[in-house]
């Protein structure tokens, strides 16, 4: 799945589009590389974003096409919200 999508279905982040220019101005990374919007994630990789003075760290634990909002935070953890 891509990057930008897994963060608008994980609700991570809220909106794709606001997905897709974070990963495009470089403030999102997946094992310490930045990431492009249209990289592949799998279980198991981990995700570091930055937005303003904040560092948002979580490991990918399952990747759905679909999720409810109750089902959403089940697919990653939370390793650190600085």
């Amino acid at each position: 799945m891509r990057l930008d999508k897994y963060l608008k279905v994980s609700r991570i982040i809220k909106r794709r589009t606001v997905a897709n220019e974070a990963c495009s101005a470089g403030r999102v990374t997946i094992n310490d590389k930045v990431a492009k919007p249209s990289t592949e994630v799998k279980e198991g990789d981990i995700i570091a974003i930055r937005l303003g003075a904040r560092l948002f760290t979580a490991e990918i634990l399952s990747v759905r096409e679909y999720a409810t909002k109750e089902n959403a935070d089940e697919m990653y953890r939370v390793i650190s919200n600085e």
